[in-house]
């Protein structure tokens, strides 16, 4: 369990992440994931990196149960660790000094929409679905990563429904390279990274910076924008309610 590296390719990282049952990553986990990928990226031999994960999906957003025992006792640690986490993540694949190719199957949701939206590419296995159930769980986050993969109004509909895309239909938005058999994911990604790793490491690090440098939209400045509405709503109590009904609803419906 936890995150860890390997090296499969002549200039190849893959960064794989495992916390069963569904991904759904401690605060300590997203700190370890951006040092990975951190890590990966600073390694001159390195030209691509590889974004994975194990089990029945690619992310599943926060620990909520985490934050729950925390709020709990009557603290805020977990939510303001979480808040750091994630937004450490996101920056660590975006700042990546090399291309991200993120390999996503099943579910994909939460934070996991803040990782393939700050990569470069996203390979999907055709059982892969991309969503933001924030408003279900007491949260708010991560639209600024929504809005790089689909078009602004259907990002607001599956925003304010919960509702999720396939890898199909953000395929036909040009947000996914390639929708493949979930047993072809590994291969398909890597095969895309190899052909990226084949270009000059120099150039393909200048060329980063400068892709980076000609986004339209600042996404750090956006989305710790909307991680001020996050602390909002747990302030206010909402976030609480909201959780403990998603909680019980989930439990209810996994009977």
């Amino acid at each position: 369990m936890g995150v860890s590296t390997s090296e499969p390719d002549n200039g190849i990282a893959v960064v794989t992440v495992a916390f069963p049952p569904v991904n759904a990553l401690p605060v300590q986990g997203w700190y370890d994931l951006a040092d990975a990928v951190r890590a990966a990226g600073r390694d001159p031999n390195i030209r691509c990196v590889v974004l994975t994960a194990e089990g029945r999906g690619f992310n599943a957003g926060v620990d909520i149960k985490e934050m729950q025992r925390d709020t709990a006792s009557g603290g805020h640690d977990a939510l303001i660790g979480a808040n750091r986490g994630c937004a450490e993540a996101f920056s660590a694949v975006y700042e990546c000094a090399v291309p991200v190719v993120a390999a996503v199957h099943g579910h994909c949701l939460g934070g996991g929409i803040g990782l393939v939206g700050n990569a470069d590419a996203i390979v999907a296995s055709e059982d892969a679905t991309f969503g933001l159930p924030e408003l279900d769980r007491g949260a708010l986050g991560a639209a600024t990563h929504l809005a790089r993969l689909v078009p602004q109004h259907l990002m607001r509909a599956l925003y304010y429904t919960s509702r999720t895309a396939t890898a199909a239909e953000l395929y036909t938005h040009g947000s996914v390279w390639k929708v493949v058999p979930r047993a072809e994911l590994h291969d398909a990604a890597l095969e895309l990274a190899r052909e990226i790793a084949r270009k000059d490491g120099y150039l393909l690090r200048l060329a980063k910076a400068a892709l980076n440098g000609i986004d339209p939209v600042d996404v750090h400045r956006s989305y710790r924008f909307e991680q001020g509405f996050t602390f909002e709503a747990n302030l206010s109590g909402v976030a609480d309610r909201v959780r403990d009904t998603f909680g019980t609803e989930h439990h209810q419906g996994a009977k």
